[in-house]
């Protein structure tokens, strides 16, 4: 099973790793309680509900999203999606400009096969119960061939939406028109290089910086325009790391998990808002990333290398084509 790969190797990183413990902050990091919730594999600051967060699941009976209560870690509310055809593989959730919702159906691990991929929006309740919302899809196609993607982040001034590859050897940040087309196909072209296994990606909400991370680190880059500029790593918890976000103000970064009863920990933003992150709690990597091809900062090299043999012998390929 895909998930017995990651935690195995999660165990041989945590040894040989060995970060000393930082407290746990229990007032923003939560466990996503809903037994509906088991594939967590986005995650979005709400900023119209305080304390909310949008996730919802890898694979799921329907185009659905739930809004979570950092508080308690309970759902309060659980939106369908109508006006979409059968999700594929949703695999990200941003908000936008003026409260609206962005879905991102960019996974395509299966062969990498599919010629186009969906972008959803749709705008974000106003009242937070059980309840059917419009959205509208959006056709995505790349200028280089098929891409399995995980990571989609709308910017937050512009409202353009990226997306990101998921490519072992780092990927590209994809870029798409200003405004999208929901008449048309809308073409995504790569525009810069970034150096990471992405799963998720995020903006801060001031559209200053760029957080991605990957199953074993994370990386944050100066936005700069669109020019990414490299700021640090980001260290986050060991395992099926999948969902990213901010906090809607800005001054935490939420790193979720998969799984049911999953975990979602919190820690400083990186950059401005208090430097490189510091290690989280036990079972944090702190390096440059899983699959990283920059030459930025350093990189535990012994025990990612001890990390790769092992999971090469149990089959690392199965991961990378997880449904």
């Amino acid at each position: 099973m895909r998930r017995l790969l990651v935690f195995l190797a999660a165990g041989l990183l945590t040894g040989v790793l060995a970060a000393p413990a930082a407290a746990a902050d229990g007032d923003e990091g939560f466990t996503i309680k809903d037994p509906r919730i088991t594939e967590s594999s986005g995650l979005a600051a709400s900023r119209q509900h305080p304390g909310i967060y949008w996730t919802h699941n890898d694979q799921d009976t329907g185009a659905y999203l739930y809004a979570v209560d950092s508080g308690t870690g309970e759902t309060v509310a659980r939106i369908t999606l109508t006006g979409v055809g059968t999700p594929r593989d949703v695999e990200a959730v941003a908000m936008g400009p003026d409260n609206q919702l962005y879905v991102g159906d960019i996974g395509d691990n299966d062969g990498v096969a599919w010629p186009y991929v969906w972008i959803y929006k749709l705008p974000e309740p106003k009242e937070l119960r059980d309840q059917t919302v419009r959205a509208t899809q959006y056709v995505v196609k790349y200028s280089d061939g098929s891409r399995d993607a995980e990571s989609l982040a709308v910017h937050p001034k512009t409202g353009r939406v990226y997306i990101i590859d998921k490519q072992e050897d780092g990927g590209h940040l994809y870029e798409g028109p200003a405004k999208l087309s929901s008449s048309g196909t809308n073409l995504y072209k790569p525009v810069a290089p970034v150096d990471l296994w992405a799963t998720d990606a995020a903006f801060s909400p001031d559209g200053q910086q760029l957080a991605v991370r990957g199953y074993f680190g994370g990386i944050w880059y100066d936005w700069n325009g669109g020019d990414l500029k490299r700021g640090g790593r980001i260290s986050v918890p060991i395992g099926q790391g999948e969902s990213l976000s901010y906090s809607a103000d800005g001054s935490r970064i939420l790193l979720g998990m998969e799984g049911a009863d999953s975990e979602v920990e919190a820690q400083d933003a990186p950059g401005d808002g208090g430097g490189e992150s510091p290690s989280g709690g036990g079972g944090s990597a702190d390096s440059s990333g899983d699959g990283s091809s920059g030459s930025g900062g350093s990189v535990k090299v012994g025990a990612l290398a001890v990390a790769a043999l092992f999971l090469g012998f149990f089959g690392l390929r199965r991961l990378r084509r997880r449904s």
